[in-house]
This record gives C-alpha cells, sequence and structure tokens, in this order.
C-alpha cells in the first residue's frame, strides 16, 4: 500500500476524513446508519494507516496479522445482519460494507504473505496477491464508484426540496443539531471517497 510520498499522503488524507466523516454519522438517530458508519470509520482510519509511505513508517509484519483479525472480526459482525437481510427487504450497504472488509483481510494478508521489501516494490506495482481477485475486486469497486458518483449528481428542483424537507426533520430528532448526518448523501460522498481509495490501494497489489 505504501507508494510515492505526495501520493500516499493524499490517500492517507482522503481516507483520515473519510473516517472522521463516518465517525460524526455515528451521532445519528437512526440506530441502522449508526451500525454502519462505525464500520465505515474503522475502514477508513485502517485504510489511511495502510496508505502511510514507507518512508516514514515500514511495519513489522505481524502489524498486518492484527489487520487481518480486526477487519476479519468486523466482516463477521457485519455478516449476521447482512444475512439476516438477505431473508428480508434487500439492504445492499450492508452487502458493500462486507465486502469491503473482506477486502481489508485480503490487502493485509497480501502484506503479510509478501517478501521482505515489498513494502517499498508497491510503489512500482510490484507486490504480491491473487491477480484474479484483485482484478474481481478492481471492477467491483470501479463499478461501486461509478454508481454512488452518480447518487450524487444533484438532484432536479422537487426531489432536492424532498430531501432537504427529510433533512430538516432528522435535524429536528433525538440528534438535535447532528441531524445532517442522517443525511443520505453524505454517506454516499463517505463511500464515494473510500472507494476511491480502495481502488488506488488495490492498484498497487
Amino acid at each position: 500500500m505504501h507508494g510515492p510520498a505526495t501520493a500516499g499522503w493524499l490517500l492517507v488524507a482522503l481516507c483520515a476524513v473519510s473516517g472522521g466523516l463516518c465517525l460524526l454519522r455515528t451521532r445519528s438517530g437512526v440506530a441502522e446508519q449508526r451500525g454502519s458508519a462505525g464500520g465505515e470509520a474503522l475502514m477508513g482510519f485502517g485504510m489511511a494507516a495502510m496508505a502511510v509511505p514507507a518512508a516514514v513508517l515500514t511495519p513489522p509484519r505481524w502489524i498486518w496479522l492484527v489487520y487481518g483479525v480486526v477487519f476479519g472480526g468486523a466482516a463477521l459482525h457485519a455478516l449476521l445482519p447482512a444475512r439476516g437481510r438477505m431473508r428480508g427487504r434487500r439492504h445492499p450497504h450492508r452487502s458493500h460494507h462486507l465486502l469491503g472488509m473482506l477486502a481489508m483481510v485480503y490487502m493485509a494478508g497480501a502484506m503479510a504473505a509478501a517478501p521482505s521489501g515489498a513494502h517499498t516494490a508497491h510503489a512500482a506495482g510490484g507486490a504480491g496477491g491473487a491477480p484474479l481477485l484483485t482484478g474481481a475486486l478492481l471492477v467491483y469497486f470501479t463499478g461501486y464508484v461509478l454508481w454512488a458518483g452518480s447518487r450524487l449528481v444533484p438532484l432536479p428542483a422537487g426531489a432536492a426540496g424532498a430531501a432537504g424537507a427529510a433533512g430538516v426533520a432528522g435535524a429536528r430528532g433525538p440528534t438535535g443539531l447532528w441531524g445532517w448526518g442522517d443525511r443520505p448523501e453524505l454517506a454516499f460522498a463517505c463511500r464515494l471517497s473510500m472507494g476511491v481509495a480502495m481502488l488506488a490501494m488495490l492498484l498497487t497489489i
């Protein structure tokens, strides 16, 4: 995950800001929103730590094993609600959240299995990983980024007014002034930025 310093720090900033916004979304009055926001904040900060340039920090191999355990546990936590939703209404965000956690486990495993010095080789795309799996993840996250970006396209006047009314209603809920965290465009913006960051990191595998 460790590429050129400038690109690495930009990626760190993108992931850290996304994680911070997801943390703010945990103040939502909607339980489902709070649960997904917490997991997405964990992924954002984890990706930020992964993206730190190797010239600044080269973590020991066991750190990647810790990453695998942490995000593997987060994936299991996301799997149970996702399976429950499959028996009822469709809930694509849970499935996306689960796949993102599994992608983090995969990248951590690739780093742990890489030979010594492979962190620097990531700058030239010389690290390990299963090409087919990496390619499948790249295709998925590319599609997701395009889809999430399309959801952020400005709405027609009538739809925008309805969305604004929903945001005001949320602000009057139990979260008070933090009701803006319920707005769907904020969630899409967080997921879009993390999807872009995930693509950049997968390209270095």
